[in-house]
């Protein structure tokens, strides 16, 4: 879930960038109203490692555990996100995801560890019935950050309505992955989760570098939180909320060109262009 640098300005991260972030003219981190970590969320596992205080979520990883938390009910569809700053310095082979799977299902926001003068991956994926034959086929985007993302919070999000999945940094769509079948998008109802963990055997340079417990703890902090959509029992009345200006969902063309922006400048890695993949198992590749 491994990174390819492809282009100097993505090595040397945005110091040669020459174009700055652009307005995409919508923020749907201003539309959706926050809600509180615990009239949202509960601890799914190592609640040792895990406080809240002044309105931030600190969770960490240590030699003898992670945490995550999980939210209190099942969405099928909706706006979910955070505004989230990591750790800072050597975090190789970690994973810190703000994930929302269930059933085999599962849309990613994962930030992938990194080695001192290397930017973050920002990694964003698509599970369909991902592992219930015992394969798990990822649809993975990477992305470098425009900005250091150690130093300040900034807000990760992601739509799920019944037609397509956004996902969006400081309210700019870095991707859309539209629906084109059903069994290429998920459609059952799924938790949002979040955590940091131990990813030593993928997460850096495709597991190239590991876990240094000598730079513990490795501390994400979380603020911010959105769940915005319909609950799994509120039956067919409820509808599917926007992330555009249109309530009919899509995005607006400022917003089409802030996504082109995002991927022209940091996009590292796109599965549909990937040769050594197998694309039968990623059939809306061939429209791609």
């Amino acid at each position: 879930m491994a990174a390819l640098l492809a282009t100097l300005c993505s090595l040397i991260f945005m110091l040669c960038s020459t174009t700055a972030q652009p307005s995409s003219g919508y923020s749907p981190t201003s539309k959706f109203r926050t809600v509180g970590f615990y009239q949202g969320f509960r601890n799914l596992w190592g609640a040792q490692h895990q406080r809240f205080d002044q309105n931030t979520l600190t969770i960490w990883l240590d030699s003898s555990s992670g945490s995550g938390f999980k939210s209190n009910t099942a969405f099928t569809s909706g706006y979910f996100g955070a505004a989230i700053k990591l750790h800072p310095g050597y975090t190789a082979g970690l994973s810190n995801n703000e994930e929302h799977p269930g059933n085999h299902d599962e849309i990613d926001i994962e930030f992938l560890g990194t080695t001192p003068g290397k930017p973050y991956t920002l990694q964003t994926n698509v599970y369909i019935r991902g592992s219930g034959d015992g394969r798990l086929i990822g649809r993975e985007m990477k992305f470098h950050l425009w900005y250091d993302p150690t130093q300040n919070f900034h807000n990760y999000g992601m739509l799920w309505s019944p037609n397509e999945i956004i996902f969006f940094v400081d309210d700019i769509p870095i991707r859309r992955y539209p629906r084109k079948s059903d069994s290429t998008f998920p459609t059952r109802p799924m938790w949002v989760y979040g955590s940091i963990w131990d990813a030593s055997s993928w997460a850096t340079e495709d597991g190239k570098y590991k876990a240094d417990y000598h730079y513990q703890p490795f501390v994400g902090r979380y603020t911010n939180f959105k769940l915005s959509g319909c609950r799994s029992d509120a039956g067919a009345s409820c509808h599917a909320v926007s992330a555009s200006p249109s309530a009919s969902g899509g995005l607006s063309g400022q917003q089409y060109q802030a996504m082109q922006w995002a991927q022209n400048n940091y996009l590292v890695y796109d599965y549909c262009k990937d040769w050594k993949r197998d694309h039968s198992q990623t059939p809306e590749c061939y429209s791609h």
